[in-house]
């Protein structure tokens, strides 16, 4: 259960770590690249404006949109020009109950966790960045290539939002993810993460890249499914 909580909370940071906001932008779009395990490149693109995202992923033909004023998540299918529209705060709750059925439960291991930078440099595709790596019990489980050239602060709120539904159910699981995340974030975001452990759950990101950063005037379509793709209502969880 450790690994998979572990690698929700990571894919939510990552997941909004990148959507860079500040007040006075109309919006923010951010590419980025992902390899897996078996060398698969996807591509990601995120777009961000005031208390909305979206996420595309091009190759799956999936988007999925949340807005946390309105409390709601839609996750679009194009391929079936369909999209299912619920409350994001049920959403929570489900996938929390979803995990907690299907994994046993296990007590995690402490293990103590070193954030420790390498004093190494390199420009990543126009950002200027510093090598930082994090190790468990001595053994190196990630390496991040991290940057201040962008403000992120402003985000930080959102990211709480997002994680607190998971944190309240699995306080103790994600008790090591939040303790890299807070060690890490003083060092900036990163914009290149290498990932040396096995991860579960959505798919195995061993690499995610971002490519680049774009502030842009978004339209509230980007927010919405397209014209003319049906509603598909979700049945209720059984009790």
């Amino acid at each position: 259960m450790k690994k998979i909580v572990l690698f929700l909370f990571g894919w939510f940071v990552f997941l909004l770590s990148q959507n860079l906001v500040q007040d006075c932008w109309a919006g923010v779009v951010i590419e980025e690249v992902h390899r897996d395990t078996d060398g698969r490149m996807s591509r990601v693109i995120r777009y961000y404006s005031g208390e909305q995202f979206r996420t595309d992923h091009p190759e799956g033909g999936i988007s999925t949109i949340i807005d946390f004023k309105e409390d709601r998540i839609m996750m679009i299918d194009h391929a079936l020009k369909s999209y299912v529209d619920i409350k994001f705060s049920r959403w929570e709750k489900e996938v929390a109950e979803r995990l907690k059925k299907s994994m046993p439960e296990m007590k995690p291991k402490d293990r103590k966790i070193k954030v420790n930078r390498t004093g190494e440099k390199a420009l990543f595709n126009g950002f200027q960045t510093e090598k930082v790596e994090i190790r468990a019990n001595g053994e190196l489980i990630e390496e991040n290539w991290m940057t201040r050239d962008v403000d992120f602060r402003e985000v930080e709120k959102v990211m709480e939002r997002v994680a607190k539904g998971f944190a309240k159910d699995f306080k103790v699981e994600m008790k090591e993810g939040r303790e890299i995340y807070e060690k890490l974030k003083t060092y900036g975001i990163p914009v290149l993460i290498r990932d040396y452990t096995i991860t579960y759950g959505l798919g195995s990101v061993v690499v995610m890249e971002v490519k680049k950063i774009e502030k842009k005037d978004l339209e509230s379509q980007t927010f919405l499914p397209p014209a003319g793709y049906q509603r598909i209502i979700p049945e209720a969880p059984k009790k």
